[in-house]
Order: C-alpha cells, then sequence, then structure tokens
C-alpha cells in the first residue's frame, strides 16, 4: 500500500486503508508492506518501488495519486493495481470510489438538527470534485430539516496542515457555526482541537469512526468502509476473482454511514434518530438523491416524507 500524504497515524482516509490491509493479513495470511508518501512527490516512485517486488496487489490510497498510477500501471501491464477514490482505465487497475453524498447528506441533516444557532460550516482539505461531494451533500441534508439554515464553506488547501485546520475552524465557531463537518484527513484533527474548548459545539468526524476524538463534542462521523474495500479486493485476489474496472460503494451497499452516536445518542434524542433513520431509508430507496455536486445542490428541493 502506498499511502497518501498525512500517512499512518491521521485517524482517517490512511487509517482506514490500513485497517483493510491488517485484516488482510490476519484472515488471509497476506504479506503487508506500506511505503508512505510524505509529499506528492513520493508517489511515483513509491508505486515504483512496490512494482518492483512483483507482489499480488498494490492499493494506491487516494485520488492524488490516480496519473502517476496510471503511468505506473502502463509500464507494468503484468502488476495488478487497485486505487481509492479515483478511476484509472488500465485493464490491470481496479477503481474504488464512494458515494460520500450520501453519508454527507445524513450528516447534514443531523447538524441542522443539532444546530441552536442556524448556522453551521463545512471544512474540506482541497477544494476539488472528490470534497465537493462531500460539500454538496452536507448542505443539502441540512436545507432537508431547515431550508433556511446558514452554511459556510472553507477549505484548508491541504490534508496534512494541522495547525491551519485549526485555525479555520475557530475561524468558523467564532463567525456563528456551532456545527462543523470536517473533511480534511489529518488537517481534521484541528477542528477536534477547536470544539473542545466550546460549550455549545459540535464537529462531526469523516472517514473512520472519530467519535472518542473528543467524546460528547463529535456528534458522529461519516464513514467510509476503505478497509471493507480494501479487504475485499484482497479476498478476491486470492480466490482467483477478476478484479478490475470500476466499483462504486454508498449507504444502500453498508460501505457508507454514521456511526452509532456513542456519546451523543441523549444528546440528539430519540425522536431526531428515528426522523434520521426515516432520511437514511428515503436514500436507499432513491425517493432522496443527494447531489454530488454545486451545479446539483442549486437545484437541490427538500423531500416531504
Amino acid at each position: 500500500m502506498v499511502t497518501d500524504v498525512g500517512g499512518l497515524g491521521d485517524r482517517s482516509f490512511n487509517d482506514g486503508a490500513y485497517r483493510g490491509l491488517l485484516r488482510a493479513r490476519r484472515e488471509l495470511g497476506a504479506y503487508v508492506q506500506v511505503l508512505q508518501s510524505r509529499s506528492a512527490a513520493d508517489y511515483q516512485p513509491n508505486l515504483i518501488a512496490l512494482s518492483n517486488l512483483h507482489v499480488g496487489m498494490i492499493y494506491a490510497i487516494g485520488f492524488l495519486m490516480g496519473l502517476d498510477l496510471d503511468q505506473v500501471a502502463k509500464a507494468n501491464p503484468q502488476q495488478q493495481y487497485a486505487i481509492i477514490d479515483a478511476t484509472v482505465n488500465d485493464p490491470n487497475v481496479v477503481s474504488i470510489t464512494f458515494r460520500e453524498q450520501d453519508g454527507s447528506f445524513l450528516a447534514g441533516a443531523l447538524a441542522a438538527m443539532m444546530s441552536k444557532t442556524h448556522h453551521i460550516a463545512f471544512l474540506g482539505g482541497q477544494d476539488i470534485p472528490l470534497l465537493r461531494k462531500f460539500e454538496a451533500g452536507y448542505i443539502a441534508g441540512a436545507r432537508e430539516i431547515d431550508p433556511t439554515i446558514v452554511t459556510d464553506v472553507k477549505y484548508v488547501g491541504s490534508f496534512d496542515d494541522v495547525a491551519a485546520g485549526e485555525e479555520l475552524s475557530d475561524l468558523l465557531y467564532n463567525g456563528g457555526a456551532d456545527v462543523i463537518y470536517t473533511a480534511a484527513g489529518k488537517a481534521g484533527l484541528g477542528t477536534a482541537t477547536a470544539v473542545k474548548a466550546r460549550a455549545n459545539a459540535y464537529m462531526i468526524g469523516v472517514d473512520v469512526d472519530q467519535d472518542d476524538l473528543v467524546p460528547g463534542k463529535v456528534l458522529t462521523s461519516m464513514v467510509k468502509k476503505v478497509d471493507v474495500a480494501v479487504f475485499d479486493v484482497a479476498k478476491d485476489l486470492q480466490e482467483h476473482k477478476p478484479v478490475h474496472g470500476h466499483i462504486v460503494l454508498g449507504l444502500k451497499d453498508g460501505a457508507i454511514g454514521l456511526t452509532d452516536f456513542k456519546y451523543t445518542r441523549a444528546a440528539i434524542g430519540e425522536a431526531n434518530l428515528a426522523r434520521l433513520a426515516k432520511i437514511q431509508a428515503a436514500i436507499v430507496s432513491g425517493k432522496i438523491v443527494p447531489p454530488e455536486t454545486r451545479e446539483a445542490l442549486a437545484s437541490f428541493k427538500p423531500v416531504p416524507l
């Protein structure tokens, strides 16, 4: 596996993928090696280094590796690769993407239910199409509950600048938002620091279960089961099943969703949780189609349930 910037210990995207790798080692007897990327300049050298080992599968963790993986995959047609959060159209690559807008819609609905100021915020890592799926879904979900709610949007500009994540989170809280949904990789740990000192504020985590970052202050986390996707590819490989093409996973597949509100169930209340479950069912059934772009968000209308 080649990590994205932020590396292991981000308590987010890279750690989620690594858990899938560790499960493959534990349950399938897989040999596991990880090369960490400190910057984008490390992507291609790391992919080439692992390709020279002639292993069964090499995972590229993150959309930013798409172009580098395409070049390396073309140069190593006998090696199999998997990439998370991007599509690379080579016959020896399996691309795995997620419907992040599904879970983000639920996160936005919950944020609107819990906001006392009718003012929430979204903090992303980089302003790119992938992160706009989180942004658009979140804002639409909030409007499903409160059509007049204000949602501020900021981007850190990176996925590993924790100090900038904290600074922007403070700015958003000071600007009136009392719930911040952070999809910024390691930089999102800055929101956890910012929310600690605020009595009437919450955050929503992302990618993995981050509820214990600040117990009781993290309403929930929008979980992407990257670990399951990584493990499933390894299992298919071991069973000699085809591992190529494009796999899209969402709420309907059980690959996206919120955590179980371990620390916040009482604060949220059973009535709100029941309302959230109703919204989830509507997304699964197709009655609600969360937008994945800003253009689609502009035409989104709340759906009567």
